[in-house]
């Protein structure tokens, strides 16, 4: 069934072991014409714990099943990488955040309603130490000096930088 089918991919996602692609790819052909599953299968990736989760999810927007103009996929996987995996979104090399300002960018002017709501994943940015700090600034301030910016995600930034 889809719960133990969903419970053992999400251990595999977790370790690093000669399974996990075979696993995923099989998953993967079984469910992609089922876009709730496909879902799924894209935040599953998004939130492992290995330390290639942010060139996977970089990776993964490339995917020939992502279209970032589809909210719930871009939801499914930025947005699961950015709000529900903190460890690899926070990395102190701030590789997170230039990854969460370039989807805020792409998206801006197609959906601004769900870039703002992106844009949130750096609301708490303050309580990290000095470097991811100053990687979040970065991020942030490159969000918030791009020309023609909408107002939804302008008014998220404006507040995160206070």
């Amino acid at each position: 069934n889809m719960t133990d089918a969903m419970a053992a991919l999400t251990a595999l996602v977790n370790t690093d072991c000669p399974e996990r692609e075979p696993a995923l790819a099989r998953f993967h052909r079984r469910w992609r014409h089922e876009a709730l599953v496909l879902d799924k299968w894209f935040a599953v990736q998004a939130m492992s714990r290995l330390p290639d989760t942010l060139a996977r999810v970089r990776s993964l927007t490339q995917h020939p099943d992502f279209d970032a103009r589809n909210p719930n996929r871009l939801r499914a996987l930025v947005g699961s990488f950015c709000h529900y995996n903190p460890v690899r979104f926070h990395a102190a090399d701030g590789g997170g955040y230039a990854l969460l300002a370039d989807q805020v960018l792409m998206l801006d002017p197609l959906n601004p309603q769900v870039a703002s709501r992106l844009t949130r994943a750096f609301d708490r940015w303050r309580k990290y130490d000095e470097t991811r700090q100053t990687h979040a600034r970065t991020a942030l301030e490159r969000i918030r000096d791009h020309a023609g910016l909408s107002k939804d995600v302008t008014e998220v930034v404006t507040r995160a930088l206070g």
